[in-house]
């Protein structure tokens, strides 16, 4: 928010949005298990010659460990850059399968991908759909009876539990939590970017990184190098894009600072300079996941900015959205996640067809009561992607607090502000959490500013506990439900299941330990592993003991911990 932080083609018509739930169960003998699916196959946008697809599959049989998904086509469509999914094609047969962190779907779970494809005549959807050899009809073949007895049960092996998993039950798939580079001049370099995203030790494993759309092309190979190393050290790192503003001579005020509007006659414009943007970085070996159109609409400094309403942001995303290619569109990325700014796209079928995303940032969004889930983006499964918060209050005038890794008013902040609206964004159905700039003296890694006392690139105390995020809940994990005992009243906990893995993210912003805690996953655990960041920690491993499907741990006073369980 602040500098200091940081010819028009066809609108896709509502027939555009193709919906498939399809095919036959599959008989399978008496006493055998359940296996039954349904499958939504909705094309997102179309243009001419192109299209994008989502595809979300319900396993309504027993749980999988590995998915494939196969289909045919029947009027000679490709499938080109897909997300979430390995595709491939043979004539008119494509097979989608899992990734590494999807593969997991719980009875009623889901999982979910998209993709790019190419299309002639005409561009129907398969009606045949098929999970792991099981035709997908919405039904599911027929079950074991239960026992007449019911089998005699036994006590928990370490006692009643004071955190229980409850896979079953399942809320929003994230995204990841990352960044962003440096906005006007400069880029991280090559080791800075691997401290940030990669997953060694005291890396801080970030999933996603924003970077900024200059209004000038040649400004555009300042962040490649950083950006290619981000995807190639990372893991699953997805790339947000954000304008400030558009070209001075498109805006009202011939201005790139102090707002003004992007002329209407320049929407086209507009739309092929982010498409344009887009392809150059993929010429360059970097994929654009997600572009912005906008960086706070609702904010007009002396800086890059660019004034939009939200009627104004629907009909661009309606009329030109269909120009952005081989990316994902969001808006609104308001102030303090305005739904004014994003409404009116939601309720426009065209407009919510041309966009993947709604993303917004932190500044007075708790105040004015917007932390907390969006139904109208949950209605038509967009994901909501808090993508910029920059608080350092703890500071005061300025001293050099931030290069003392065990400073109790840096430490407090991180606990109580910070991390504590990363849980509250998670608890809300978000998928995604974006700091500031990933390197500057209050964030992730020093900047070695001297007034500061940093050591430029190396990871800061506020970067080890957002990794108790970000390197532990992989993009693709989907939160889960849990419940908790008295004991375990003060700690604020969510959980997270993917990858064959359960992963438990804890905060105790109490003064007390909470001792012998006892976890309860919904199945036997193979391997448990606690890390705990504190005013004296940094991601430290911790003592566990497992013993069936339970695990005991110590929670530290002030502290957050990532407890990971194996299954």
């Amino acid at each position: 928010m602040r500098k200091s932080r940081g010819a028009n083609l066809a609108a896709v018509s509502a027939g555009a949005v193709l919906l498939a739930s399809t095919a036959v169960a599959m008989a399978v003998p008496a006493g055998a298990a359940a296996a039954g699916c349904s499958v939504d196959y909705s094309v997102s946008s179309q243009w001419q010659g192109g299209f994008g697809a989502n595809v979300t599959i319900t396993n309504l049989g027993d749980p999988v460990s590995g998915w494939t998904l196969t289909w045919s086509y029947s009027a000679g469509q490709s499938v080109q850059q897909a997300w979430n999914t390995s595709l491939t094609q043979s004539g008119a047969a494509v097979t989608a399968r899992n990734v590494d962190y999807n593969g997991a779907i719980a009875t009623n779970g889901t999982a979910s991908f998209g993709f790019n494809g190419s299309w002639t005549g005409s561009n129907p959807a398969p009606t045949s759909l098929a999970l792991n050899g099981v035709a997908c009809t919405g039904d599911t073949g027929p079950t074991t009876p239960p026992p007449t007895t019911p089998p005699p049960t036994t006590p928990p092996p370490n006692g009643p539990a004071d955190i229980t998993v409850n896979s079953a039950t399942r809320y929003q798939t994230v995204d990841g939590f990352g960044a962003a580079t440096p906005i006007w001049g400069g880029t991280w370099s090559t080791a800075e970017t691997q401290t940030l995203v990669g997953m060694g030790a005291n890396q801080l494993g970030l999933s996603i990184v924003r970077t900024g759309l200059s209004p000038v092309s040649s400004e555009w190979p300042t962040q490649v190098n950083a950006l290619k190393t981000a995807k190639t050290s990372g893991s699953g790192v997805k790339i947000l894009a954000s304008p400030w503003t558009a070209p001075a001579a498109w805006k009202t005020n011939n201005s790139r600072t102090n707002g003004g509007k992007l002329k209407t006659d320049y929407y086209d414009d507009y739309a092929n300079h982010l498409n344009s943007y887009v392809q150059y970085m993929r010429n360059q070996g970097v994929a654009i996941d997600v572009t912005s159109v906008q960086n706070e609409p609702d904010w007009h400094p002396d800086y890059d900015s660019m004034d939009w309403s939200g009627t104004e942001l629907r009909n661009f995303v309606r009329d030109q959205g269909a120009r952005v290619q081989n990316t994902r569109l969001m808006v609104a990325e308001a102030v303090n996640m305005n739904y004014g700014f994003t409404d009116p796209t939601l309720n426009d079928t065209t407009a919510r067809n041309n966009i993947g995303y709604i993303g917004g940032h932190l500044y007075g969004t708790e105040d004015s009561g917007r932390l907390r889930p969006y139904s109208l983006a949950e209605q038509y499964n967009k994901p909501v992607w808090m993508t910029e918060w920059n608080y350092h209050e703890s500071d005061g005038s300025g001293s050099n607090i931030w290069g003392n890794p065990s400073n109790l008013a840096v430490w407090n902040e991180t606990l109580d502000d910070i991390m504590r609206t990363v849980h509250k964004s998670m608890e809300s159905n978000w998928s995604a959490y974006i700091w500031w700039y990933g390197k500057r003296y209050y964030s992730f890694i020093g900047d070695g500013e001297a007034a500061y006392g940093t050591t430029a690139g190396a990871p800061l105390k506020r970067g080890y506990a957002f990794s108790q995020y970000a390197k532990f809940v992989r993009p693709g994990y989907q939160r889960v439900a849990l419940t908790k005992s008295s004991k375990a009243s003060p700690l604020e906990v969510t959980a997270y299941q993917g990858d064959g893995k359960i992963t438990l993210v804890i905060l105790n912003r109490s003064n007390s330990a909470v001792n012998n805690a006892v976890i309860q996953a919904p199945q036997n655990v193979t391997r448990a592993e606690h890390y705990l960041t504190s005013q004296n920690a940094n991601a430290a491993s911790q003592p566990t003991s497992v013993n069936g499907g339970q695990a005991t741990v110590n929670v530290g006073p002030r502290s957050i911990s990532t407890v990971v369980f194996t299954l």
